[in-house]
């Protein structure tokens, strides 16, 4: 259907890499966002800014009727969309539910409409024996799509899939096509400039060398010194976060004793992989080839090396010490079926840590994120996995069941907040929810600890604040953020972001009322509290 290069036709056999790709699933968002398109004068400019972005890269690639041909793609993904479970739903939650080891033989008979055993042995080189087990998170859905692959044209499929190579790749091609995607990323996010090349550049160079940039970047930003006050300050949340585990009074000593044992087997690991000290290691990354004058075929390089190491770790041991981020990632992360949590040097940078702040500053920044992190492992999305990272209950039902009573009491309080009149739901962001109340609680307890073992700071000049109080504003600093498409924002997204992070967290938590002087009753200091940690 489409006249594309002989490289885009290469591409295609690079379609299994889903982190290359837009979404896991869905070009554009999950089942709810397509659903509510009629609903909303800003969800329809978003499906027309979309189906014009589909129409005008297709036609820049040769394609004939591209209208008919966007039509029936975009069709075809409101089935897929249709048939997700909405993420909303419990049971995207209940792991234990979803966790689904099946043979081959059972696969093909649940989704006959694909030759799985015949797919697999392509992409990963080998010969599966018909009763090799495998993990299928959702039969339901397999089974679902199975049924409308049946019933869809070769032609529409063949196209959509294309279609997602194109939009997955166009990014990498030439101005047009990057003034096109940005046409559609300022309906979706509000971005007004287009990412000139200098800095396109570096993004690009930044995703596919990220470990190599890390190395130069640690070398400069990051000491040994600051990695080991970053592990102390680790070690005082998870204290304080042990101290409250004994002091809970809804959980049993059954849960308490396999809580506090999670904690203490929690690897933490801070700053870069030691590798990264070593310029041998680091070669070692990076396997495929780059040209100075091939631009688009080094991505691709990139990405099918990369989907050759994935593959190549089929029947290896999980590795728990891998580092999913480059060193100079802005993020942080917590893996519960690795009991593992990770923070990158990027993240330990001003302001959120600053080994010359003020403790204060550090505890109301990076400690709250530490604390956020450390509790993940104990929320309705990590609780369900033990000590070791494997799916396990361990809570008792008991202790469980007052969880989930204290979870519903900040499910409705969030279900109150809006955020530039789109209302935020509650329990689709109710992790993220937790985390931030309990990492805010983790990092003030720990402070105080560090207060009693040092004495306290002394009061910055020309400032009318506490350190107590410098603590709440250095936590409600880091997470400032300009929410870009709003509506598109808070109806796909389990983070909130905004003011209601900060509200929703200082408004429950006593000391807070305390510190800045609320009276009772009022806003920040409602009678009713609802807490979990």
């Amino acid at each position: 259907s489409y006249r594309v290069s002989r490289i885009y036709a290469r591409a295609c056999l690079l379609f299994v890499s889903v982190e290359f790709s837009p979404s896991p699933v869905l070009s554009l968002a999950d089942r709810d966002l397509l659903a509510c398109f009629k609903e909303s004068l800003t969800t329809v400019a978003i499906l027309a800014a979309y189906k014009a972005l589909m129409e005008r890269l297709l036609s820049m690639l040769g394609a004939h009727n591209a209208t008919q041909k966007s039509k029936e793609i975009i069709e075809l993904e409101t089935q897929l969309a249709n048939i997700t479970v909405s993420e909303y739903d419990d049971q995207r939650k209940d792991i234990s539910t979803m966790y689904n080891r099946i043979t081959l033989r059972q696969l093909q008979r649940i989704a006959p409409s694909l030759h799985w055993k015949r797919l697999l042995d392509r992409i990963f080189h080998d010969n599966f024996s018909e009763d090799e087990e495998i993990v299928v998170l959702a039969t339901d859905y397999i089974q679902k799509v199975s049924d409308i692959i049946k019933n869809t044209s070769k032609r529409v499929l063949h196209n959509y899939m294309l279609w997602r190579i194109v939009a997955a790749l166009s990014e990498h091609l030439s101005t047009a096509f990057r003034s096109t995607i940005h046409e559609f990323s300022r309906e979706i996010d509000g971005t007004e400039q287009q990412l000139e090349l200098g800095r396109l550049c570096l993004t690009q160079a930044n995703k596919h060398f990220g470990m190599a940039l890390g190395a130069l970047f640690v070398k400069k930003h990051f000491s040994l010194e600051s990695k080991v006050k970053v592990q102390k300050l680790v070690e005082d949340i998870k204290h304080a976060l042990d101290l409250r585990l004994q002091e809970l009074d809804w959980m049993d000593e059954a849960t308490k004793e396999a809580a506090r044992a999670k904690l203490k087997h929690m690897m933490v690991m801070t700053g870069y992989p030691d590798f990264l000290l070593k310029d041998e290691l680091i070669d070692q990354e990076y396997g495929f080839d780059v040209n100075k004058k091939t631009y688009f075929k080094n991505i691709l390089n990139s990405i099918k090396f990369n989907i050759k190491l994935s593959v190549r770790k089929i029947h290896e041991e999980v590795d728990k010490t891998a580092w999913l981020l480059p060193p100079q990632a802005l993020n942080a992360y917590y893996l519960p079926n690795k009991n593992q949590m990770v923070f990158p040097a990027g993240i330990l940078q001003p302001t959120l840590y600053n080994p010359e702040f003020p403790q204060s500053l550090n505890y109301g920044g990076i400690g709250a994120i530490i604390g956020h992190e450390l509790t993940h492992g104990y929320d309705d999305w990590g609780g369900q996995y033990d000590r070791y990272g494997n799916l396990k209950q361990w809570w008792t039902q008991e202790s469980y069941r007052k969880f989930q009573k204290k979870a519903e009491c900040i499910v409705k309080l969030y279900d109150n907040f809006t955020v530039y009149n789109q209302k935020v739901n509650g329990r689709l962001t109710l992790g993220e929810n937790i985390a931030d109340m309990g990492g805010l609680k983790l990092s003030y307890y720990a402070y105080q600890k560090w207060v009693r073992d040092n004495g306290p700071e002394r009061p910055l000049p020309k400032l009318k604040y506490t350190h107590e109080q410098l603590l709440f504003i250095a936590f409600a600093q880091v997470r400032k953020f300009v929410c870009g498409s709003v509506f598109l924002y808070i109806y796909i997204s389990n983070h909130i972001r905004c003011h209601s992070q900060v509200l929703g967290s200082v408004s429950q938590f006593d000391e807070f009322a305390r510190v800045f002087n609320c009276p009772k009753g009022s806003p920040m200091n409602p009678v009713e509290k609802c807490s979990v940690w």
